[in-house]
């Protein structure tokens, strides 16, 4: 029988890993055209290389300030978006592959049984783990619709 603790622990990895009724990251990202990474589609106010850094930023913001009381987010909001509407050479594969890396290290806070997901982050203003990391697959759910309708705009989704 899995205790509370370990059944919240394993849910919130659930919903971190892409769980639920939304696409998860790596089919958002999965052959996304290079000529179109850096496209506009008509109506829609970023592009896909802009959704993608700022995913990758703020999740990150979010990782250090859980575990780093000398964390310094980012001016806000010039600080959490890319000045680039196209990702320059490399730079897609190198945002993909931070963004896995801090979304794993965000999981491993979570899954490690010593960490108390309820204790207030003593230099935050009464955030906790468990808030941090809802947080985290709140905002990587509602930027990873928004790449999939970049996506079907532009016409590279299945």
């Amino acid at each position: 029988m899995m205790t509370p603790d370990r059944s919240l622990r394993h849910w919130l990895a659930w919903l971190l890993d892409g769980g639920g009724a939304h696409v998860d990251f790596d089919t958002a990202v999965r052959g996304f055209p290079p000529k179109l990474r850096g496209q506009k589609a008509r109506g829609l106010e970023h592009t896909a290389w802009q959704l993608l850094e700022h995913m990758r930023i703020a999740q990150l913001d979010i990782l250090e300030f859980s575990r780093d009381a000398e964390h310094e987010s980012p001016a806000w909001p010039q600080g959490y978006w890319p000045q680039a509407e196209a990702p320059s050479r490399g730079a897609w594969e190198k945002s993909i592959a931070g963004f896995r890396g801090d979304l794993a290290e965000m999981r491993k806070l979570v899954m490690n049984p010593r960490t108390d997901l309820h204790a207030r982050i003593p230099w935050g203003d009464g955030q906790t783990l468990l808030r941090e990391a809802l947080l985290v697959a709140d905002h990587n759910a509602y930027h990873l619709g928004q790449l999939v309708m970049v996506r079907k705009a532009l016409g590279a989704w299945k």
